[in-house]
């Protein structure tokens, strides 16, 4: 899809009083930072082609065959589990027919569906749909057409533009042939195509602004014009009403463009206040993460299951793109089993008794962020994460269960086998239960702590 001319910006007028623009300011930044910071991601993605990230155009299917490495840097925290098929759907022409292959029973995989907001809004997949292959209708939120034969379901967005996001697993890396052979039969098409009709006329071309930096999104107040050209796409749902009212009181809304230069001292001031207040709060809720108090199935989901909590959503942002609870759980550890940061300065354990293994209906992983960037951390082994496919392969403890060493330096080559090789500095490391059972959903079962030896 063409990517020049477009929607016009408007230009628009602070209103509130410099006390007012600190307080929506505030919750202006808390609600629309997952906003401009996905948009930052999907431009790398699927606007500017010069980009080392670029996948492909809107409406155009691009198959990663291998999984992430060090050298990915666009998205923190990335799974280096599933093999990635990258989707940006543009909607507001006509719906997007996504058909996908039978696979075999037994291998897992998903279709995420994200909106503007970062809600996971659907799930296609071994959990949702099962593995028999069919063809499914996306659709934007003003579409009013009828749905063909051949369809098994509609999915509807609230927002026109839609990130999906494909996961197939590799089971170990000779089946990479096997993930290929899946991904060539991901096909994406228009409803018009699919339907052998007349294409419908297209929507006007976008003229997609540079987005800011990830550092940049803390510290420019072009963040708030980011965020009103996202708006265009993201029609007010009737639970935001008031909030959108707000927002326009300090020039933030569909399309407008604030200029950022001409604002008072004094509104310049309070706008900056506002940003600070709200990492205040963020900061809050990392803390509530750190304590074990805030897991990240508190912080992905649906609308209607975060019931429209920003800061949660802004808080998911950590690891942007992150599966809803039901898909996937991301134990995380952060600190050691007394409450001490992780730190690659030291060596720690984590055993995972027999018969105590994470449950989940697919498999689990755990792999290792260096910080503060939280990517793949480049190692001798080049090895990123241990899974349960690699059970097999690990060193068993006397009683059969597992312990999973944590630490900078190989531990020997006796039991290199169960090493997760850690940066010199401070790391997180991220525990991932694909399609978990009901014991962990429901908290019966807990992650095993990470105890530091030395």
């Amino acid at each position: 899809m063409a990517t020049a001319l477009a929607l016009a910006p408007a230009s628009a007028q602070v209103t509130a009083t410099p006390a007012e623009v600190r307080a929506i300011a505030k919750e202006a930044y808390i609600y629309g930072y997952p906003l401009v910071d996905s948009y930052r991601i999907e431009h790398d993605y699927f606007v500017d082609r010069s980009a080392k990230e670029f996948k492909a155009p809107w409406n155009e299917i691009a198959n990663i065959p291998r999984v992430f490495t060090p050298a990915d840097t666009a998205v923190q925290t990335p799974n280096s589990d599933t093999p990635y098929s990258w989707l940006g759907l543009d909607l507001r022409t006509e719906p997007i027919v996504l058909t996908l292959p039978p696979i075999e029973k037994g291998r897992y995989f998903s279709v995420q569906f994200i909106d503007a907001y970062t809600f996971n809004f659907a799930y296609l997949g071994s959990r949702t749909t099962g593995n028999g292959g069919g063809s499914y209708l996306i659709a934007g939120p003003h579409w009013k057409g009828t749905v063909p034969k051949g369809v098994k379901k509609v999915i509807r967005s609230e927002t026109e533009l839609v990130l999906a996001v494909y996961r197939t697993q590799l089971f170990k890396p000779d089946d990479i042939a096997n993930v290929k052979k899946i991904q060539a039969g991901y096909k994406v098409q228009p409803l018009s195509a699919f339907t052998n009709t007349p294409a419908p006329k297209a929507a006007p071309a976008i003229d997609f602004p540079k987005p800011l930096s990830a550092e940049g999104q803390k510290t420019s107040l072009e963040f708030f014009n980011l965020m009103s050209f996202v708006l265009q796409f993201a029609p007010t749902v009737p639970s935001e009403k008031a909030l959108r009212a707000r927002l326009e009181k300090i020039g933030v809304g569909p399309g407008k463009t604030l200029d950022v230069n001409a604002l008072s001292p004094e509104v310049k001031a309070a706008f900056e206040q506002g940003r600070a207040d709200a990492f205040a709060d963020f900061a809050g809720g990392i803390k509530l993460f750190d304590s074990g108090k805030l897991t990240s199935g508190d912080v992905f989901g649906t609308r209607q299951s975060l019931k429209n909590n920003y800061l949660y959503r802004w808080l998911a942002t950590i690891g942007i793109y992150g599966n809803s609870k039901q898909e996937a759980m991301y134990p995380i550890y952060a600190v050691d089993s007394t409450g001490q940061k992780l730190d690659g300065s030291h060596k720690y354990k984590l055993r995972l008794p027999p018969g105590n293994l994470p449950p989940v209906n697919a498999f689990w992983s755990l792999t290792m962020y260096e910080l503060p960037a939280s990517l793949l951390v480049a190692n001798p082994i080049n090895r990123y994460l241990i899974n349960s496919p690699m059970l097999p392969q690990l060193k068993r403890d006397a009683d059969g269960g597992v312990t999973l060493l944590v630490q900078n330096e190989s531990p020997g080559a006796e039991l290199e086998s169960n090493w997760l090789p850690a940066p010199k500095g401070s790391f997180n490391a991220y525990m991932r239960l694909y399609w978990p059972k009901e014991s962990a959903l429901n908290g019966t079962w807990k992650a095993p702590p990470m105890v530091r030896m030395q």
